[in-house]
């Protein structure tokens, strides 16, 4: 037995809602012994985590999730991106490795060290990246199967000036975009979405992130499964970096509501 807590924690909606709200980048929490592989002093750490974790994400799922007719189910990573980023490809698959940045991250958003030079990735993947690809999977298969469909969407935040590590900080950078794939996300999914966010602001396409997230069990083969990503701008909503949250989280927990009602019918 253990009392560590859990890596993730899937938190059961309504038996028959399709919507899986994936919150993957909410945490700050870095276990001890992932801890001391990290090549960040205390001070280090903590600005780290304030650049880099989509903070209070998890909160306004929460209430999105209160607030709908039809409770979604939610997914939610209860450790930090630096100890794995659950969202990344673990192979030469993933652009992000270019500023490493891949499933376990070597460097920082300002690309300084954040894990020495020739550090093995495998133990960190099979410690915590492959059990929540599993768990994830096993989610959307949960949904297909009450439901016979599955809608992912991820709920991610991101700062109002570009970090150095973003490969695609020069495009726009609106209140909210929406990230989308060619296979996943049909249209109605992304109107339901542009109708839901518009109280929020401008809501933009693929820029400065793009792209979903679909556990790879049915990436490009299972059309059942839709997926759109909600990257919402940190200053709409809080004090940057790392700081409170401010009254436009109930704005946006208000319209990510509106949105898990449109698709949950």
């Amino acid at each position: 037995m253990t009392d560590a807590p859990p890596a993730f924690e899937l938190l059961p909606g309504a038996p028959h809602s399709p919507v899986l709200l994936h919150v993957p980048h909410s945490s700050r929490a870095v276990p001890a012994d992932v801890r001391a592989g990290l090549a960040l002093t205390g001070a280090e750490l903590e600005r780290e985590l304030d650049h880099m974790t989509d903070a209070h994400t998890a909160e306004i799922a929460g209430r999105a999730a209160g607030l709908a007719g039809l409770t979604p189910w939610r997914f939610v990573n209860r450790t930090s991106r630096l100890v794995v980023d659950p969202e990344r490809f673990p192979d030469e698959r993933e652009e992000m490795t270019a500023v490493g940045m891949g499933a376990v991250y070597t460097r920082t958003s300002h690309r300084a060290v954040l894990r020495p030079d020739g550090t093995d990735p495998e133990p960190l993947l099979e410690r915590y990246f492959r059990p929540y690809a599993r768990a994830m999977t096993e989610a959307v298969a949960g949904r297909i199967a009450a439901t016979g469909r599955a809608v992912i969407v991820d709920v991610h935040s991101y700062p109002a000036e570009p970090l150095p590590y973003e490969l695609h900080g020069r495009g726009p950078r609106p209140p909210v975009c929406l990230g989308t794939d060619g296979f996943h996300t049909p249209p109605g999914l992304l109107a339901a979405a542009r109708e839901a966010f518009a109280p929020c602001g401008e809501t933009g396409l693929d820029s400065p992130f793009g792209g979903t997230y679909v556990p790879l069990d049915f990436y490009g083969k299972r059309a059942e499964v839709a997926a759109l990503m909600v990257e919402i701008r940190r200053d709409t909503y809080m004090t940057e970096p790392g700081g409170p949250a401010g009254p436009g989280l109930s704005r946006l927990a208000a319209a990510l509501a509106a949105l898990v009602d449109a698709v949950s019918g």
